[in-house]
């Protein structure tokens, strides 16, 4: 016997898609980083990138927008006089076919006709009142009965739907019996709520309540709780609705409650059901309002919807804001969000509360010691990744297309091969390494046709020219100048990929970040991504070629290459005390300080590279001068160029074949 499997599909409706791409950061991680490194905290930046969305996504506030939007719309289409509209309608027309009765019926007794007349001609103004005056009058006209008993009718079914949404439709046209059942799940409910109340109730209770009148209740409640939150959510929202409408409007509504059915009872469980209500969820609005302003009459039960609505978007504006304590994206109603925006707001605040949950649990944002997020060493690799991306393109394109991406070989091939040995970093030769296998395979009596094994002593490496290893130390200026010229994202950008080009590709090289405004300071590429700006003056370059060396001295072994990134002459130095000295314009003694420890750089071989950011004509000179002392170059790149012309004269440290040559600098 064979058996078959059967397969049915059909949407899959168990929350986001298992099959869905994952969510891509690099958008995200780019925006957030780079807020990160104008100084704002990493959740700040989170918080905004999630506020403004993406170059294709929107954002909380487009989200928060539309809610505003959806709220107005709905306060500026409708008004409360729905109900009232309908009753009066329903008066006039039994008013005018008795009318029509009174004329046409030739056998009545005169005095009787006038007596009916006078009557109806004599109605109070108020609709309510009227409708009351006239419960005890005796119907001539079969029509007129049957609109007056319409009243009653509706007034029923508008009060019953105001507290259990979609009884106005379900009780039309509802027979005698109907009424009995609606008024039998009342006095039950009631009975269930007041247990509920006094913490007598059971599991049995509820399940019992639910299979006998678990017809009234779409909303599929799972517990009592569950029911009580719905109903409470309703009821409120009906108060609020007869709050929002005039005096006149609610003092009309509540005397015609009392024709609801035509019976009292109806009125009184309804009010029992609102005590028991309100004192189990006090915590609901039960005494706000609104302003409509629209000319769309809506009933009672309408209304009550539009409000349960209103309140809805009032709670999403609230999970939107993100302004509470602990708040986050998963507290976002996304059904609730669906309803009221449609499914594709839905799809976007569940993409961006990925965002959030992927940025923190996907190990990109950490809490540090302090238990703020930073960014993790992963989020710095990939964002260095995608800058060093960027520069490459840069020097690519200055360089007549020529790809970057072979900087960090160990040097220019030979054309001979040696043996592999264990830490060789050079690539294979693939043609003689398939040569020694074939050989051995041969030797050992083996045939190459049925296939070969690579064996350790087979591979061969290519030999390459000796490249000497490089201490690298980048001193950023830090002084408020490059963050009030727009200068200090750059210059971290700048910091983030000559530290992810020296990590990834010249491994063997060593890079120290340091820091100079009124003091000097070394840092990781952590801490300099997150520094923010500073408003203390000072340039204190003297501070930072005396790390600068220290650091130099280190690494006796490799070659010393100092690139300075500046946009003003110094104006600090430091004492004997360790304390900085600060003066502008700069004095004599910061000059002589600074030049002396730059020329001890220089006899110790220093390669320097002069990064001169802006056009005042006293750095331009002083640069200048700086980089004759120690045979180094300047260049003065544009902000943007800033990153390309930092790591290019880095990579000229390596590759002396004329790709990195003077003429390219000057083009900078």
């Amino acid at each position: 016997m064979t058996l078959h499997n059967r397969s049915r599909y059909g949407r899959y409706a168990g929350g986001p898609d298992p099959l869905a791409p994952p969510v891509d950061l690099a958008e995200a991680l780019d925006a957030i980083a780079e807020d990160v490194m104008a100084g704002y905290s990493p959740r700040h930046a989170l918080q905004e990138f999630l506020r403004r969305g993406g170059q294709n996504r929107d954002g909380l506030d487009s989200l928060a927008r539309r809610v505003q939007q959806r709220r107005s719309e709905l306060l500026g289409r409708h008004r409360l006089d729905g109900t009232l509209n309908e009753v009066r309608k329903l008066l006039d027309t039994a008013v005018l076919e008795e009318r029509k009765q009174l004329a046409r019926d030739a056998m009545m007794d005169n005095n009787d006709r006038a007596f009916r007349e006078m009557q109806l001609q004599n109605l109070p103004p108020s609709t309510a009142a009227a409708v009351n005056e006239l419960a005890s009058y005796d119907w001539q006209s079969g029509t007129a009965r049957e609109a007056y008993e319409r009243i009653k009718d509706l007034l029923g079914r508008e009060v019953l739907d105001q507290r259990f949404a979609g009884m106005k439709q379900a009780l039309e046209n509802a027979t005698d019996e109907d009424r009995e059942a609606v008024s039998e799940m009342l006095r039950d409910l009631n009975d269930l709520l007041g247990k509920h109340r006094r913490g007598e109730d059971t599991d049995a209770d509820f399940r019992e309540f639910m299979a006998k009148h678990g017809d009234y209740f779409p909303e599929n409640p799972q517990s009592v709780e569950e029911l009580v939150d719905a109903l409470a959510k309703r009821a409120a929202a009906a108060q609020r609705m007869l709050q929002s409408m005039s005096p006149e409007q609610r003092e009309e509504l509540m005397r015609l409650s009392a024709q609801a059915f035509g019976s009292a009872e109806l009125m009184t469980q309804l009010n029992q059901l609102d005590d028991s209500l309100r004192a189990l969820r006090p915590g609901e609005d039960w005494s706000g309002s609104e302003r409509f302003q629209g000319q769309e009459g809506l009933g009672l039960g309408d209304g009550t919807g539009v409000l349960q609505d209103i309140a809805e978007l009032d709670e999403l504006s609230e999970q939107l804001s993100q302004s509470y304590n602990g708040s986050t994206l998963d507290d976002l109603d996304l059904d609730a969000l669906a309803r009221q925006l449609g499914q594709n707001a839905a799809v976007t605040a569940r993409t961006l509360a990925e965002i959030e949950r992927a940025m923190q649990d996907g190990g990109y944002l950490r809490r540090g010691a302090d238990g703020d997020l930073r960014l993790s060493p992963q989020a710095m690799r990939r964002l260095g990744k995608s800058l060093l991306r960027d520069t490459a393109r840069q020097l690519s394109g200055r360089q007549g297309g020529r790809d970057t991406r072979v900087a960090g070989a160990a040097g220019e091939q030979t054309g001979s091969s040696r043996q592999w040995e264990f830490g060789d970093a050079e690539p294979w030769d693939v043609t003689r390494t398939m040569t020694n296998a074939i050989r051995r395979t041969m030797a050992d009596g083996g045939d190459p046709g049925q296939g070969l094994r690579l064996a350790v002593g087979d591979i061969e490496v290519t030999e390459t020219e000796a490249r000497t290893q490089a201490a690298v130390v980048l001193l950023a200026d830090v002084s408020f100048s490059m963050a009030a010229e727009g200068r200090w994202v750059p210059m971290k950008r700048t910091a983030l990929a000559l530290h992810h080009l020296v990590s990834t590709r010249f491994r063997g090289d060593r890079l120290q970040l340091i820091t100079f405004g009124r003091y000097a300071q070394s840092m990781d590429i952590g801490e300099l991504t997150a520094l923010p700006a500073l408003r203390e003056q000072g340039t204190n370059l003297h501070h930072g070629l005396l790390l600068a060396g220290r650091f130099f001295r280190q690494h006796p072994s490799m070659q010393p290459v100092l690139l300075v990134v500046t946009d003003g002459e110094p104006t600090a130095h430091l004492l004997a005390d360790g304390e900085s000295w600060f003066n502008w314009p700069p004095d004599a003694e910061t000059i002589r300080v600074t030049v002396a420890e730059l020329d001890r750089l220089a006899r110790a071989g220093t390669q320097a590279t002069f990064f001169r950011l802006g056009d005042d004509p006293g750095l331009e000179r002083f640069v200048r001068r700086l980089a004759q002392r120690i045979d180094g170059k300047v260049v003065a790149p544009e902000t943007g160029d800033l990153g390309a012309a930092v790591v290019g004269a880095y990579l000229r440290t390596h590759f002396r074949d004329g790709l990195y040559d003077d003429d390219w600098a000057a083009g900078i």
